[in-house]
């Protein structure tokens, strides 16, 4: 594990969070639970999207590399398309850590297994199904999907012992139901994706997710490293500012830790 981690303290009653690019994060709570989420490191989208007329070439380096990450106490997966569930990172990661423990929804599982992970490494999962790993709870939330390919996607809400609790929407397409399954939970960050271009939130339905969320802090991704999947994270404060929550947005810098509450 790099040394920006593992050195990292988090408060009591915090979490900490470090953007890896398009939806990837690393999680950290104050008991040294560490958990990867959609870690995407590598540059195997290219030539995937070469082949259906995309520039997928990847614009920001990795902040870390998948051995930089080796050892979490989970791998964790929305979905299974390769910005998300990329074998090149899976793996390194697997090359350094050959253990592990990962968490999935139903078709993420057997992509999983089918890149060499076994049943007993991996824990299933569907929305408002719950986890615990070391101080950290984890609930998946429902996601509507791009398409037929994969329809078992989901968000998920991660929440620290007697500390806050953080939204990561996924890949998924704006609807009521979104908000209705995740307010019960009282996220204190929204994590959204937004590009549209793909079917996912756009900007603005992003702003509307977080005012019938009422989070006190809305932090864009996924917009980032394609230049035939960008979108300008400004247009979700712009957004934001009309909905009167423009004090509420944070863009985060690549491999810089992001600490909730702000000091």
């Amino acid at each position: 594990m790099h040394s920006k981690i593992t050195e990292q303290i988090v408060p009591a009653n915090a979490i900490a969070l470090w953007w890896l690019g398009q939806s990837g994060f690393v999680i950290k709570s104050p008991g040294g639970t560490v958990i990867l989420l959609d870690p995407y490191l590598s540059n195997s989208c290219q030539p995937l999207g070469r082949q259906f007329g995309f520039d997928f070439d990847r614009q920001i380096p990795a902040p870390f590399s998948a051995a930089d990450l080796a050892g979490a106490d989970l791998y964790m997966v929305t979905h299974t398309h390769q910005d998300h569930l990329d074998p090149e990172t899976l793996g390194l990661y697997r090359k350094a850590a050959p253990r592990g423990k990962y968490l999935a929804p139903p078709e993420a599982v057997e992509k999983l297994q089918s890149m060499g992970v076994s049943a007993q490494e991996i824990e299933m999962t569907w929305p408002n199904k719950s986890h615990v790993v070391g101080d950290v709870t984890i609930r998946a939330a429902f996601a509507i999907p791009f398409g037929a390919d994969d329809l078992t996607h989901v968000g998920y809400l991660v929440k620290t012992e007697n500390g806050p609790t953080v939204y990561f929407t996924g890949d998924t397409s704006y609807h009521a139901i979104l908000a209705l399954g995740v307010a019960p939970h009282q996220p204190d960050v929204l994590v959204a994706v937004i590009n549209a271009a793909f079917r996912n939130l756009g900007p603005a339905e992003a702003a509307t997710l977080a005012k019938e969320l009422d989070v006190k802090v809305v932090i864009p991704c996924h917009h980032d490293l394609f230049r035939d999947n960008c979108q300008p994270p400004q247009m979700l404060h712009t957004n934001l500012k009309i909905l009167g929550l423009g004090d509420r947005y944070r863009l985060l810098d690549h491999g810089v830790c992001y600490t909730y509450p702000e000091s």
